[in-house]
């Protein structure tokens, strides 16, 4: 069975299989400790029986206004616990989090814009895709910027998509 619970500095120790998969964004420690101590309401993991780390969300929120919103860092399953619907339950509990508790308008992530199968995941999870953002991933390969609007964002105008692609000095940073 299964067991997600909030992310802690043990599982910094225990969790490099899961970002063993080459799209899978590695951070530094002093990284992923910022996000335990500022959101750690948006950082869990999935653990099995024996203990052993399957997989992770690390979000954050950030935003002012209609942009107020809940952001996916990173999601990721190790390869061997894939298709078992960890991701989706990852996501459903990041958007609920910023949904009830922090009444966000939406969530956002990034994606490369090579990665369908994240891609295809993204959309039947209900997100669209808002921008693209030219040379986001170490300049060289677009994202995109991905959002499901909450239910703070009555109107849906979150998810309305830009006509333009952007570049990266363009985002909008908190």
């Amino acid at each position: 069975m299964t067991t997600i619970r909030r992310f802690c500095c043990d599982d910094l120790l225990r969790f490099a299989s899961v970002n063993l998969d080459h799209l899978t964004e590695t951070f530094n420690m002093s990284f992923y400790m910022t996000y335990m101590a500022r959101w750690p309401d948006y950082f869990h993991t999935a653990v099995n029986p024996g203990d052993r780390v399957m997989g992770y969300i690390m979000g954050k929120v950030e935003g002012q206004g209609e942009s107020w919103h809940g952001h996916v860092t990173a999601v990721s399953v190790a390869s061997e616990f894939r298709r078992q619907k960890l991701a989706k339950t990852l996501m459903h509990l990041l958007e609920e989090i910023s949904d009830k508790m922090d009444k966000a308008y939406f969530v956002d992530l990034f994606v490369r814009a090579s990665n369908m199968p994240a891609i295809r995941m993204y959309e039947k999870l209900g997100y669209v895709v808002y921008r693209r953002v030219l040379r986001y991933y170490s300049g060289e390969e677009d994202g995109l910027d991905m959002r499901k609007a909450l239910s703070q964002d009555v109107d849906k105008k979150s998810i309305i998509p830009l006509k333009r692609p952007i570049t990266p000095d363009e985002l909008e940073y908190d």
